[in-house]
């Protein structure tokens, strides 16, 4: 059986990336396969990477407060690719009353500061959109 491949990305301008860094070991010490994309990447940049990685989850983590803009709209770029397969999860400082909003747009679920790496990696096994070969 293949691992699980996440992208872990960074968008919008954020310059902070050590939550983003633990949460790729973490993933990685969990038997993941982890593509990180790096600081400060536009929407269309990720889903390229997405695309061309045929990952099964993207994981979007944010601190600048875009979130309500920049999260739905990977999830637009996706569906325009028909990439409909990939689970989609956010993380970061997101305020509890956008994140309805953001389920609605189609961010499975919302990883904000106290979750443990366990309970994020628990959610990915067991909310995969595809079968892993």
């Amino acid at each position: 059986m293949r691992p699980i491949r996440v992208l872990v990305a960074k968008p919008g301008l954020d310059g902070h990336d050590r939550g983003a860094k633990v949460i790729a070991r973490a993933l990685r010490d969990a038997g993941m396969e982890v593509i990180y994309t790096g600081l400060r990447q536009t929407p269309e940049q990720i889903v390229a990477a997405a695309v061309q990685e045929d990952v099964d989850v993207v994981g979007i983590s944010i601190l600048s407060g875009a979130h309500n803009y920049l999260f739905p709209r990977v999830v637009e770029l996706l569906n325009e690719q028909s990439v409909d397969d990939v689970l989609i999860i956010g993380g970061g400082v997101i305020p509890d009353e956008d994140i309805p909003l953001l389920k609605e747009a189609g961010i499975a679920e919302i990883f904000t500061p106290g979750t443990t790496t366990t309970q994020m990696i628990e959610y990915i096994k067991n909310n995969l959109k595809r079968t892993i070969d």
